[in-house]
């Protein structure tokens, strides 16, 4: 098959044990250009774009929020964001439990305090946040009439798994909800997805490029629907079993150069 463009998450998929991206990563990417290497994820741009930078490839398009948020060249090609009202319930909802809440618009941060949660998960994408009440920040985006591209809610497996229920029994046709972790739940506007903004990239900047031409690299359940609409969906051996079961090809682990040893492999 002619592959003409690749797509990867970006944790649990292309980095390794040590959360970077390998030598070999590096150097199979590289050695495969000009085919296009797009990363897409649930991260924030700004948690991306070193990446970008060791890849050489910063003049490709990203794909942030898991679909929320399509760029290229700093150009917002797709933008779409939670409604405000369901985010002004969800902090009534957080008010009374130890809940963490992030919050994300394009390339900022929001957190409430710098406490375990906002530490570790600065740790881990290299980005430090804006400190600023959650309610002002609700307030400043109403007037500027901009929400979130997602919301983290972050906290003790129990509270995050009534939260959970209760913001699927509620805005079930509003927003998407995804637990990438058993203390995380991932919060994004219910139309976002992989598959979606692959499609804006095929028509804004790869005319020429079909679904077929495409192979995509996941690991989780947010991966499973582009792994399902490409020519070739790859799942990394430590996937759950749900992608495992859908991948047209099982790869190397994550911590075992999975990604690169396929682009080897195919190309």
């Amino acid at each position: 098959m002619n592959y003409q463009l690749i797509c990867s998450d970006i944790d649990g998929t292309l980095l390794d044990k040590n959360r970077e991206l390998s030598a070999f990563t590096i150097q199979e990417i590289q050695r495969v250009s000009p085919i296009p290497f797009v990363l897409i994820s649930s991260r924030m741009p700004k948690a991306m774009r070193h990446l970008q930078s060791q890849l050489g490839n910063v003049g490709t398009p990203l794909i942030a929020y898991n679909g929320g948020l399509v760029l290229h060249n700093n150009q917002v090609l797709h933008s779409v964001f939670i409604d405000n009202a369901v985010l002004e319930t969800i902090i009534q909802l957080c008010e009374k439990t130890t809940i963490h809440l992030s919050l994300y618009h394009q390339d900022e941060w929001f957190v409430p305090e710098m406490d375990f949660w906002a530490k570790r998960e600065s740790e881990n994408t290299k980005v430090a946040p804006i400190v600023k009440s959650i309610k002002s920040v609700l307030s400043q985006w109403k007037n500027e009439g901009k929400g979130a591209h997602k919301i983290m809610c972050m906290g003790d497996e129990s509270e995050i798994a009534i939260l959970y229920k209760v913001l699927e029994n509620s805005f079930s046709n509003d927003i998407m909800l995804y637990r990438s972790k058993p203390t995380y739940i991932e919060i994004s506007h219910c139309s976002v997805s992989k598959k979606t903004a692959i499609e804006v990239l095929l028509k804004s900047c790869y005319t020429n490029i079909s679904m077929e031409n495409i192979v995509a690299f996941g690991d989780n359940y947010n991966d499973i629907e582009m792994l399902k609409a490409v020519g070739l969906g790859v799942a990394v051996a430590n996937a759950i079993e749900e992608v495992l079961q859908i991948a047209n090809k099982i790869t190397n682990t994550n911590k075992n150069d999975g990604v690169a040893k396929t682009i080897q492999e195919l190309f």
